[in-house]
């Protein structure tokens, strides 16, 4: 296990800017993730971690030794595919070995199997040692590229969106085993995804890039419960955060954002911005309770249900929408009712309308 250090790394491609002075740090043990869109510097990252590609500035560390200029084969890294990359032709024995059999000096036949045949019982895949790539499911072969990784015993691993060629049941459960995975290890690993529920259910922190920029870095509950700004906000979640325009007013117990929804208690914690400036509210959809009104402005226009979740699209007269997260047990509502809203002042957050920086978290 090592650490992971990445000091003013850029890379340009032409005037396109794919990374962009990344001052990032993951510790021994740490499971990391980078999340974002396509395009935002999660792949560049890894890619430059690898030593896939060449970094235009900066420099990049595992432990104490600097790997800027190295090859990959010199970095003492293991990457998992998306794709698996497993060898057709060879066994799932045979795909394990790969890497010490390729290593020089070989180890002896003894010591491959035992180590092969550890890795395997570790992940669960023994029984299918003797099988090919083509007669064994998608999440063995996944199983299987990561026996291949982990028999290196490399200080640290890296994985490029490698559930994301399984069925939405399979990936779940991968995450799990990922999970259990790493507990078991301890190793240090890097992963890259854009799918942000395997970010906040795998990582120790995760690493949110847009545009080439590192945007924030912290632990799951810390990036979902105070976003940096707004694209942090409205990219982790499962769902869209509602953002509502209006302005700051002092109320009676605290500050009041006046909206076209009605005025919101903001409650006493937290920054006070400064009088006049522009701003924008964010809310998401588990922060606002609905109620049912008849003699309201307030109209449900859509219902959604989601399992043991109801989603509620809200308008207002001026059409200002907002959607909320309803209990379908406890609540019957239907479209083209009316309804009030009551939001929880504990989970608002306030951002800076030009900037889309947070100024503002609920709770202080």
């Amino acid at each position: 296990m090592s650490t992971v250090t990445f000091e003013g790394v850029s890379k340009r491609y032409g005037e396109v800017v794919a990374l962009d002075a990344l001052d990032l740090r993951v510790e021994e043990g740490e499971f990391v993730s980078l999340l974002g869109p396509s395009g935002s510097g999660k792949s560049t990252t890894l890619n430059l971690l690898a030593g896939l590609m060449d970094a235009d500035t900066g420099s990049i560390r595992i432990g104490t030794r600097d790997i800027t200029g190295l090859p990959p084969e010199q970095r003492d890294i293991a990457m998992v595919f998306q794709n698996y990359a497993l060898y057709p032709h060879l066994t799932v024995f045979e795909n394990i070995a790969f890497p010490l059999e390729a290593r020089k000096p070989r180890p002896d036949a003894a010591t491959i199997r035992a180590k092969v045949e550890r890795v395997a019982g570790t992940l669960g895949v023994a029984p299918l040692l003797a099988r090919y790539p083509k007669e064994i499911s998608g999440g063995q072969q996944q199983r299987v590229a990561l026996g291949r990784a982990m028999v290196r015993d490399p200080k640290v691993f890296l994985l490029d969106e490698p559930l994301s060629n399984l069925d939405a049941r399979l990936r779940i459960r991968m995450r799990r085993d990922l999970k259990a995975l790493h507990h078991q290890l301890g190793s240090t690993i890097v992963y890259v995804t854009h799918d942000q529920a395997e970010a906040m259910t795998l990582s120790s922190r995760i690493a949110v890039f847009d545009h080439g920029k590192l945007q924030q870095y912290g632990a799951p509950a810390e990036i979902y419960e105070r976003p940096a700004n707004i694209f942090v906000a409205n990219f982790v979640g499962d769902r869209e955060t509602n953002f509502l325009d209006g302005t700051l007013e002092a109320g009676a117990d605290g500050l009041v954002y006046a909206t076209a929804l009605g005025r919101i208690p903001l409650g006493n914690g937290g920054a006070t911005p400064r009088e006049g400036r522009a701003t924008r509210l964010g809310v998401r959809p588990e922060a606002i309770a609905v109620e049912p009104d008849g003699g309201s402005d307030l109209r449900v226009v859509l219902t959604e249900l989601a399992g043991a979740d109801l989603f509620l699209t809200v308008r207002g007269r001026d059409e200002t929408e907002v959607v909320a997260r309803a209990d379908p047990r406890a609540i019957r509502i239907t479209e083209g009712e009316g309804v009030r809203l009551r939001f929880d002042a504990e989970r608002l957050h306030l951002f800076d309308a030009g900037t889309g920086v947070a100024v503002r978290h609920g709770g202080g």
